[in-house]
């Protein structure tokens, strides 16, 4: 999609599609959550412990928390920066690219960043440790950002409603912050989490075909299917062959198994053989 310089405004963008499911799913988790910490607190406690990444739990099999950390968010501000942000980024990115794409990109961030946090955290380096816990929707919306920044990235967006600034940047601002954090102190799994995220959403845009992972494969199976129906023609073909010269005949196909009529000239580029 080509860059834009359209200014973004706070009007709200269309509340629909994959963004609406995944902002609901992330409220209702949330909201499921707060009920259970008021009336059944060690219950929401036992199911925090299973949900939220843990890189020491993953290790030991709870491979479901790379999925299940991205819907856990305990405090206010939190889900509300968050939903907001993958409401109004989210939006756009799924009116240009689709729904499916969308879907996508935001899982690839969410579960490889928490793969590879998880990972950088089991060496225990920048004072990491296996037993830090991450939780909340920043991994798989900062793969967003980092998209729009890199598809988009002159749409000004006006930061903390009040700055007027440039995607590249505003996401360029946003990775040397949470660097800092990963490097100086604070939320240190957290930031790693965020720039995890990130880093797999950029790999989503420069490996991923075009249409997305799930068109590339179903291309490829479409392909190998296809090999296989020209395999069994050249085949039937040579089978053929064989047969007609035992009766005296000869028949000729090309490399594709097509009959070759010796008194026809057929068009080498006539493709509606194929399946």
């Amino acid at each position: 999609m080509p860059r834009s310089s359209q200014s973004a405004t706070i009007a709200f963008p269309p509340f629909a599609g994959a963004v609406r499911t995944l902002v609901l799913a992330n409220v209702g988790v949330f909201f499921a959550i707060a009920l259970l910490q008021a009336f059944a607190p060690r219950a929401a406690d036992a199911l925090l412990a299973l949900a939220e990444l843990q890189p020491a739990m993953v290790v030991h099999g709870a491979i479901w928390q790379l999925v299940t950390y991205s819907f856990v968010h305990t405090g206010i501000l939190e889900i509300l920066f968050a939903m907001l942000t993958l409401w109004f980024c989210g939006s756009m990115l799924e009116g240009a690219y689709g729904a499916r794409w969308l879907r996508e990109l935001y899982f690839t961030s969410a579960i490889a960043g928490a793969l590879l946090a998880a990972a950088i955290a089991l060496t225990g380096i920048l004072h990491l440790s296996p037993d830090d816990i991450g939780h909340g929707a920043w991994a798989g919306v900062f793969g967003l950002l980092v998209a729009i920044a890199l598809r988009m990235g002159d749409t000004e967006f006006l930061l903390f409603f009040v700055v007027r600034i440039r995607a590249k940047y505003m996401v360029a601002i946003y990775i040397l912050f949470y660097t800092a954090v990963l490097l100086k102190g604070g939320d240190r799994f957290g930031a790693l989490l965020q720039l995890a995220g990130g880093l797999a959403g950029a790999l989503y845009l420069r490996f991923a075909p075009r249409g997305g992972l799930a068109v590339g494969v179903s291309e490829r199976l479409f392909g190998v299917r296809n090999a296989y129906y020209r395999y069994k023609r050249r085949r039937a073909a040579r089978k053929f062959q064989v047969y007609m010269g035992k009766q005296g005949r000869s028949v000729k196909f090309d490399s594709d198994g097509r009959y070759i009529d010796p008194d026809k000239k057929k068009d080498p580029t006539d493709k509606r053989w194929m399946n």
